[in-house]
């Protein structure tokens, strides 16, 4: 079975995603001649992708390093009762958090942060850890910093361990 969607996917919505998320700012004459459409065509297939929110926004990646925020961490938080971050603070209070995600498990919160150096670090922490409890992974590399989603051929039947050589113990 093939990934499904609220809108189904053709040949040429996959490349025209997998366009715009290795370069948004393509012209659509020059996005239509990579895939083999007239620049109204590609627009009017852009614009059905944006209005299935399929498409939700477009950006600039930013390299942290070169704006003076080399350091990257990974943080779970496990926030204290009455004191949760989603609930008791606000993004503007921590520019730091590049991205954020709520977790099922023992921690509440996944958070990928920037900062400038160990001192901030130390000192964001301290910020943080008034909500709860912290674990601090410092990023030594980043193996895939962004990927192109590309599931054109993306079989969900996925096989559970002990089925394809996996072995159960």
């Amino acid at each position: 079975m093939a990934l499904q969607s609220e809108r189904p996917l053709d040949s040429t919505d996959w490349k025209i995603l997998r366009e715009l998320q290795r370069d948004a700012r393509l012209s659509y004459n020059e996005l239509g001649r990579r895939v083999g459409l007239s620049a109204p065509a590609a627009a009017e297939r852009v614009r059905k992708l944006e209005d299935a929110g399929i498409i939700t926004g477009y950006g600039a990646r930013i390299d942290p390093a070169k704006v003076g925020m080399p350091l990257l961490a990974l943080i779970q938080l496990r926030c204290t009762q009455g004191s949760c971050l989603l609930k008791t603070s606000s993004a503007e209070k921590f520019p730091e958090i590049l991205e954020m995600h709520k977790l099922s498990g023992t921690y509440c919160a996944a958070l990928k942060v920037s900062l400038a150096s160990m001192r901030h670090l130390e000192a964001f922490n301290e910020r943080l850890g008034a909500h709860g409890a912290l674990v601090v992974n410092i990023v030594t590399s980043s193996a895939l910093p962004h990927r192109v989603i590309d599931w054109e051929q993306l079989d969900v039947d996925v096989e559970l361990p002990g089925d394809a050589g996996w072995s159960v113990e």
